[in-house]
C-alpha cells in the first residue's frame, strides 16, 4: 500500500526542492520588521491565508483525521469555535496589538503590566513552540516518511525534516515562512477535496449513500464498543449521532459543556495569544487589513469539516476491518501495527494510499511533507522571534536592526539543534495527536488568556496580580500533569481535561482579582492606552459611517456569524 511509483518519488522531489528554492528566493532579512513581521506590509487575503495555513498543518490534517475516525465530527467544534475567537479578537485585542506596535504578545503584557509577566510568559511560549508545535509538526512528518522508507532511522528521518525546514527559514525570516505556507494551504485544500471526493465514490457518491453505509456499519456489529460500555462512555446509534456536534455528559471527548467552557478557552489563546498565530497578523499593513484577514481565515475554517473532519469519518466506514500490518509502523513496543485502532494516527496517510491515484498521490504527499516543514519553520520563527524582541533586544538595548536579524538567524540554528535532542521523545507522543494538542494547551493556556482578558477588560487588573496568577496557574497546572502521572488526587485525575481548564481560568480570573485589589492601582496611562473603553466603540462607529458595507468588519462579522451559525446548525 505504501509503494510509490517513480512518477510519485519524482514529485515528492522536484516539489520539495521547488519550495525550499522558493522560500529562499523569498527572503527578507534588511531589517528586524522585514525579518520578523514581513515589514508589515501583508494585505488581508495573505494575512487570511497565512492565518489558515498556520493553523492547518499537517500536524491538523493528521490530528483531524485522527479523532474523526475514533469520535466523528464532533472534533469540528474546534474549528467553528475558532470563528468566534476570530471575530472577538478582530474587534478587541488586535487593534490595541497594532497601534502598539509590538513585535510579540509579551511585549504587548510588558505595555499592559510589567516586565516580569513579559519575561514569564516568553519564556512559557518558547518551550511550548519548541516541546509541542515543533515536535508534533516533526512527528507527523516521521509518520509518513516512515511509512514511505521503513529501512531509514525515523532519528535520521527527523533529522533531515528539521535541518530542510531551517534551510528557508534562517535566511529568509517570517516572509519565507508565509510566502510557502499560502502554496501548502492551496496544496492541502486542494488535496484534502480528492480524498473527500474519492472517499465519497467508494461510497456510492452521495450522502445519503455515506449515512446509509454508516448505519449500516454500526448495526452490523462490526466495530467492538464493549470497553467503552463498560466505562460508562457514549456510543453514537445512528448515523445522525455520528455526524452530531453535540454530545450528552458522558461523552470521553467533548461533553456539551466542554464546548461552552473550555473549548472556547483553548481557542482563545490558540488564536489571541499565542505568538506563533499572532505574528502573521502582526505583520498586517493596517488595522483594516488585519481585521479582514483575521475574518477572512474565520471563513476558511468553515468547509474544514466537509473536506478534513468527514474523510476521518470515511475511513471508519471503509477500512476499520484493513490489515495495514503491510505498512510496516512500528509501534513504540517494538509491534508492527495492524489496524487503524490500535494506531489512529495513521488515519489521514491510509486515506492518502488508498484513495489517491498515481502522480496526485504524489503531489498530495509532497504538500504534506512541506507543510510539516513549513508548520516547523513557523514555530522556529516565532520563537527566535521571541528570544530576539523578548531578551537579547533587552539584554543589549544599542543592537542595531541588522544585528537582531543577525541574533535571530543564530536563535533559530540553536532551536533546530534543542528540536533534534528532543527527537527520541517524539516516539512517547499520545495515541491521538490530537488530543495531545489539546491537552497540552488546556494545562498551560488559562492562567494567560486570564491574564490578557482582564489585562484588556479590566482596568484596575495590575503588574501583581498578573505576574501572581500566572506562576499560581502554573503551579497548579503542573501539580495536575503529576497527579496524572503519579496518581496522586484520584479527584483530579478524573476531571475531564476541558473542566481542568475551566477551572485553572477560574483560579486564575479569583488569584489576579483579589491580588489586584490588595496592591496599588496600575499607573494611569497603562490604562488609557491598554484597555478597551467606550469610547473606543463610539469612535468607530463614526468611522464606519462612511465605509461601504463591504468594508465594514462589524458587518462582515456579522455575516461570517450567521454563516457558521448555518454550518453548524446543519450538524446540530
Amino acid at each position: 500500500m505504501n509503494d510509490l511509483s517513480i512518477i510519485d518519488i519524482s514529485v515528492i522531489v522536484i516539489y520539495l526542492v521547488g519550495i525550499i528554492i522558493y522560500g529562499i528566493s523569498k527572503s527578507k532579512r534588511s531589517g528586524s520588521e522585514d525579518y520578523f513581521l514581513r515589514g508589515r506590509t501583508m494585505t488581508w487575503p495573505i494575512v487570511g491565508i497565512a492565518l489558515f495555513s498556520a493553523n492547518i498543518s499537517s500536524s491538523t490534517l493528521v490530528g483531524l483525521a485522527s479523532d474523526a475516525y475514533q469520535t466523528n465530527v464532533h472534533v469540528y467544534n474546534y474549528e467553528w469555535m475558532a470563528v468566534i475567537i476570530l471575530i472577538f479578537f478582530s474587534i478587541f485585542f488586535l487593534p490595541f496589538y497594532l497601534r502598539s506596535k509590538v513585535y510579540t504578545m509579551p511585549e504587548f503584557l510588558e505595555r499592559r503590566y510589567d516586565r516580569r509577566s513579559r519575561y514569564y510568559f516568553s519564556m512559557i511560549t518558547v518551550i511550548g513552540n519548541i516541546l509541542v508545535d515543533t515536535m508534533t509538526g516533526l512527528y507527523v512528518g516521521k509518520i509518513v516518511l516512515s511509512l514511505l522508507f521503513p529501512d531509514i532511522s525515523s532519528t535520521i528521518i527527523l533529522v533531515i525534516l528539521a535541518v530542510a525546514a531551517a534551510t528557508y527559514t534562517i535566511p529568509g525570516g517570517l516572509n519565507s515562512v508565509i510566502q510557502t505556507e499560502v502554496i501548502q494551504a492551496v496544496l492541502l485544500i486542494i488535496g484534502s477535496c480528492l480524498i473527500t471526493y474519492f472517499a465519497f465514490d467508494q461510497l456510492g457518491g452521495g450522502w445519503d449513500a455515506m449515512m446509509t453505509a454508516v448505519d449500516g456499519l454500526l448495526q452490523s456489529g462490526d466495530i467492538d464498543f464493549s470497553e467503552r460500555a463498560a466505562a460508562g462512555k457514549y456510543i453514537p446509534q445512528t448515523s445522525d449521532q455520528v455526524f452530531s456536534l453535540v454530545r450528552p455528559l458522558n461523552d470521553e471527548f467533548m461533553p456539551w459543556w466542554g464546548l461552552l467552557t473550555g473549548v472556547p478557552l483553548l481557542g482563545f489563546y490558540f488564536w489571541a495569544n499565542n505568538q506563533f498565530m499572532v505574528q502573521r497578523v502582526l505583520g498586517a499593513k493596517d488595522l483594516n487589513h488585519g481585521r479582514w484577514g483575521a475574518l477572512f481565515a474565520g471563513l476558511l475554517k468553515l468547509p474544514v469539516i466537509l473536506i478534513m473532519v468527514v474523510p476521518g469519518v470515511l475511513a471508519l466506514i471503509l477500512f476499520h476491518n484493513l490489515d495495514i500490518s503491510e505498512l510496516h509502523y512500528v509501534l513504540t513496543d517494538g509491534s508492527i501495527c495492524n489496524d487503524l485502532a490500535n494506531c489512529p494516527n495513521l488515519t489521514y496517510p491510509v486515506l492518502l494510499f488508498k484513495l489517491l491515484p498515481t502522480g496526485i498521490l504524489g503531489l498530495v504527499v509532497a504538500g504534506l511533507m512541506a507543510a510539516m516543514m513549513s508548520s516547523v519553520s513557523a514555530t522556529f520563527n516565532s520563537a527566535s522571534t521571541l528570544v530576539t524582541m523578548d531578551f537579547i533586544r533587552n539584554i543589549k538595548p544599542d543592537f542595531t536592526s541588522k544585528q537582531l536579524v543577525k541574533a535571530g538567524q543564530i536563535t533559530t540554528v540553536i532551536l533546530v539543534v534543542l528540536a533534534i535532542a528532543w527527537v527520541p521523545f517524539i516516539e512517547r507522543v499520545s495515541d491521538s495527536l490530537w488530543t495531545y494538542l489539546q491537552l497540552v494547551i488546556a494545562y498551560t493556556s488559562p492562567p494567560a488568556v486570564a491574564t490578557f482578558i482582564l489585562g484588556l477588560f479590566w482596568k484596575r487588573a495590575n503588574a501583581n496580580g498578573s505576574i501572581v496568577s500566572l506562576i499560581t496557574g502554573f503551579l497548579l497546572a503542573l501539580f495536575a500533569i503529576l497527579s496524572q502521572v503519579f496518581g496522586w488526587v484520584p479527584f483530579i485525575n478524573d476531571l475531564h481535561f476541558l473542566a481542568i481548564a475551566t477551572w485553572l481560568f477560574i483560579i486564575s480570573i479569583i488569584i489576579h482579582t483579589v491580588v489586584s485589589l490588595a496592591t496599588a492601582p496600575p499607573p494611569q496611562q497603562q490604562i488609557d492606552e491598554y484597555t478597551y473603553k467606550r469610547s473606543i466603540f463610539k469612535t468607530e462607529t463614526e468611522e464606519l459611517k462612511s465605509v461601504k458595507w463591504y468594508h465594514n468588519f462589524r458587518i462582515l462579522a456579522v455575516i461570517l456569524l450567521v454563516v457558521t451559525a448555518i454550518v453548524v446548525i446543519s450538524f446540530w
